[in-house]
């Protein structure tokens, strides 16, 4: 996608669309549709006194060849109530007019900028088309691949077209790419998607964007100790992978190291503990939390923060077999715990168990990690909210404020000492499983414990990872989250 930034009235902006946005309390003189000449908000108006315009959010009306103003379509998208309205939201928009326009054949577009317009909603308006130019639709044989946005223009008669505002498109960019690369990773079938292969993509990418990049075979991997992993892997014929990117700019402080660790669960099917027929299709996208991170190393090595930054992805599948791991094994893992195993099922954690402790190793000093970890989440917080624990609030708060504002809702579960009585083991140190009530905080509890003295954050994408219905500016399927709350985070960080 090609973009660009105009110092133009939008009166004179001679493309096939161009797209504004409005408040419910007054569709026709509000947000960005107050710009319009006199005489196209007079079609505005009739609209409204028609009951056609009321600019409830993402609402959108067509208007052919519009009065005042060169462009052969105008599209005015309802932002809702204003005193709702959140800076996130503005991307929002932006995706919903993207995703409608190139459903009608639109290849450009151009986005009205207000007199307020920043690098701040640059890069968010940015993010959002580029967000919603993505469909997971790529074996389909009769795809349409007509139906994109080659061209979005961002024009405003008092735009300043300055150095910062560029930067600030190509931030949204990266941010958007780096994201939809996640979600590409996460919708490809589990056929097209094995270790071996998730290791070639992130290879690739690191390879594209001058990351560092270390790839450990079995026999590195047990060599380390890593029984937990492992325990994981032995059921497979696809044999297990694990992955280290690094970004470590020589002009960033010493400290802190930030650790990104992701399950990559490339199949999960349960194990012996098999899962139940019904959606285990699903399980293609247990290794979202890994692909999460490579997204985020990706973004980060455009936009190239003053931060030092390790990212982790265990890379295996979870399948049943002769040699599989069984309920009631006890396995060692690579801190030197033992965990008895109480269902092959609560495999992620096992994975990240090891990969949390050779990311301390590895000489991280912060540990963030990212996981379909538990379905308790998503009883507990739907597909809408993702769980946060963690063992230092300072860390969590930034977090959650992250996610804020990008839009990502995140919510602090607990993380309590009176919890760990549930996955205490009579013949190990821990049980891999704290039974099923606050299965989502004895789940993140075990992880934390690998952890142990380093300030340490996770985050349950469970629910998040992926949406079952079309959204008017994301298509349905994997959505990206929590990619750009990460690098919010990360480049917050570093000022």
């Amino acid at each position: 996608m090609k973009i660009e930034l105009q110092c133009e009235s939008l009166a004179k902006l001679a493309l096939p669309a161009i797209t504004v946005y409005c408040f419910e309390n007054d569709p026709v003189s509000s947000g960005t549709a107050g710009l319009l000449p006199e005489e196209t908000r007079a079609l505005l108006a009739d609209l409204r006194e028609s009951g056609e315009l009321k600019g409830k959010a993402y609402e959108r009306t067509l208007i052919h060849r519009p009065a005042g103003v060169a462009a052969a379509k105008l599209l005015v998208v309802g932002a809702g109530k204003k005193e709702k309205f959140k800076p996130f939201n503005l991307g929002r928009l932006a995706g919903a007019a993207a995703r409608f326009l190139r459903a009608r054949g639109v290849h450009q577009m151009a986005w009205a900028a207000g007199d307020e317009t920043g690098a701040e909603q640059i890069q968010v308006i940015v993010e959002g088309i580029i967000l919603a130019d993505y469909d997971a639709d790529n074996y389909r044989t009769e795809r349409n691949g007509d139906i994109r946005i080659d061209l979005l223009v961002l024009a405003g008669k008092n735009l300043a077209v300055t150095d910062e505002l560029k930067a600030a498109a190509e931030r949204g960019r990266a941010i958007g790419e780096a994201a939809n690369f996640t979600r590409g990773l996460v919708n490809e079938p589990s056929n097209w998607m094995t270790p071996a292969i998730l290791a070639d993509r992130a290879r690739e990418m690191a390879t594209r964007m001058g990351l560092e990049y270390q790839e450990l075979g079995v026999d590195e991997i047990r060599s380390l100790k890593m029984g937990a992993f492992m325990a994981v892997a032995q059921g497979s014929d696809e044999p297990p992978r694990l992955l280290v990117l690094r970004y470590l700019p020589e002009d960033a402080p010493e400290s802190p190291v930030i650790g990104l660790v992701g399950k990559g669960i490339t199949f999960d099917s349960g194990g012996i503990s098999i899962k139940p027929s019904q959606d285990m299709h699903e399980m293609k996208t247990d290794m979202a939390g890994g692909a999460t991170m490579l997204g985020v190393m990706q973004a980060i090595a455009l936009i190239k923060p003053k931060i030092r930054v390790i990212a982790v992805v265990p890379a295996a599948e979870n399948m049943p077999s002769g040699k599989a791991y069984r309920p009631g094994d006890v396995i060692t893992s690579m801190s030197g715990k033992t965990i008895e195993v109480l269902n092959t099922d609560a495999e992620g954690r096992l994975a990240l168990a090891d990969s949390l402790t050779y990311a301390r190793q590895l000489g991280c000093n912060v540990l963030i990690d990212a996981a379909t970890l538990t379905g308790a989440v998503t009883v507990a917080l739907g597909n809408i909210t993702t769980g946060v624990f963690g063992s230092d609030q300072e860390w969590v708060n930034r977090m959650v404020a992250s996610g804020t504002q990008t839009g990502e809702r995140m919510w602090q579960l607990p993380v309590d000492d009176d919890y760990r009585e549930f996955y205490k083991s009579s013949i190990g140190d821990l049980a891999n499983t704290g039974g099923r009530y606050g299965g989502a905080i004895t789940a993140a509890m075990f992880v934390g414990e690998f952890a142990e003295d380093t300030p340490w954050v996770h985050l349950d994408i469970a629910g998040t990872r992926w949406s079952n219905e079309e959204k008017p500016y994301l298509a349905k399927g994997p959505t990206g989250v929590p990619v750009r709350t990460l690098v919010h985070l990360l480049t917050h960080l570093a000022g």
